[in-house]
């Protein structure tokens, strides 16, 4: 039996989370509703001018095994911080949260922990700011047999391709867990990543069980502004895909099986961590053998909580939702 029902492999970053409108957005030159990479420089720029700060462990699949943990499943995160006041932290938080952290603060690391200053504002988009620090170092060497090989279901972060180490530590986590009968998955991240690795994603996919993305990274992968023509393709190339839609219904869709799943819409007061919980939500279902409609729709349900308060992570009891909508 494995020792952990879903471990996750991605970006370890602190989320440094302020309100903010439209004209100081525009006055600190951010573009708002996209996720930048930013230097150092500009990082401590940004925080010195946040007000209000509210400080969290954050991370695309750091933030989906938060998730997981408050559904009551046993994980694991493979990650890497610096031996610094930001990385102590997040590696106390995540254990906090019921998330192993097996890879320990690195001392005398060249770069600091990583941090991504998120300014939501008053509609509830969110504009993040990222400093990539230590947390893209991540390598092979971090991946452990112990861990990875130990895993039902391995989830990999689309934004780690970006550097070469980052694959590598792919290929050895995903191996590993398929060699000990897991299932192994990936999150395209966002657009512009799945632009600057097309060719190795399309390949990815294909060697992958299951992958999640949005409308517009599907079409991105595939090149078109078709998205039937886009999850056709997909469908073709993966086991199992995923399309969520900002508010319109999500389409699963896995051999011959095509399920459309409907949203109910709400105001969101804050849009980060939407796609990082509805992972949760459809890795539950997918974890516990749940049909393909479940598993759709108890990540609309994860989802909708998020986005409902500020925070990338659920504040309420996710199982306690399914139960109340006879999920469970």
């Amino acid at each position: 039996m494995s020792k952990y029902q879903v471990v996750g492999i991605g970006n370890a970053i602190v989320d440094v989370i302020s309100q903010s409108d439209d004209s100081f957005l525009d006055l600190m030159g951010i573009q708002k509703g996209i996720m930048q990479l930013i230097e150092k420089e500009r990082g401590e720029t940004l925080y010195g001018a946040m007000t209000n700060r509210v400080q969290a462990p954050g991370g695309s699949v750091a933030n989906t095994l938060a998730g997981l943990g408050n559904l009551g499943l046993t994980t694991a995160f493979i990650g890497r911080v610096n031996d610094d006041a930001l990385g102590r932290f997040y590696e106390k938080e995540m254990i906090a949260g019921g998330t192993d952290f097996p890879n320990a603060p690195v001392e005398g690391g060249e770069l600091p922990t990583s941090r991504s200053m998120i300014f939501v504002s008053p509609d509830g988009e969110r504009s993040m700011n990222t400093y990539l620090g230590i947390s893209s170092e991540v390598g092979s060497e971090d991946v452990s047999e112990e861990v990875a090989g130990q895993a039902k279901i391995l989830f990999l972060e689309g934004y780690l391709y970006d550097k070469p180490q980052g694959k590598e530590a792919f290929t050895r986590a995903a191996s590993l867990c398929r060699a000990g009968g897991g299932k192994a998955g990936i999150s395209l991240s966002d657009p512009f990543c799945v632009d600057r690795h097309r060719d190795d994603f399309r390949i990815l996919v294909k060697e992958l069980d299951f992958v999640i993305g949005n409308e517009h990274e599907w079409k991105s992968l595939y090149e078109t502004e078709d998205l039937d023509e886009a999850l056709t393709k997909g469908a073709a190339d993966a086991d199992l895909i995923v399309c969520t839609r900002s508010g319109k219904e999500v389409v699963l869709v896995q051999g011959s099986e095509k399920v459309s799943v409907p949203v109910n819409e709400i105001v969101p007061v804050d849009a980060t961590g939407a796609g990082d919980q509805f992972a949760a939500g459809f890795l539950y279902g997918y974890a516990t053998g749940q049909s393909l409609e479940t598993c759709g729709r108890m990540g609309c349900i994860t989802a909708a909580e998020v986005i409902s308060h500020y925070g990338a992570r659920p504040e309420t009891d996710l199982k306690q939702l399914f139960v109340k909508e006879g999920l469970l």
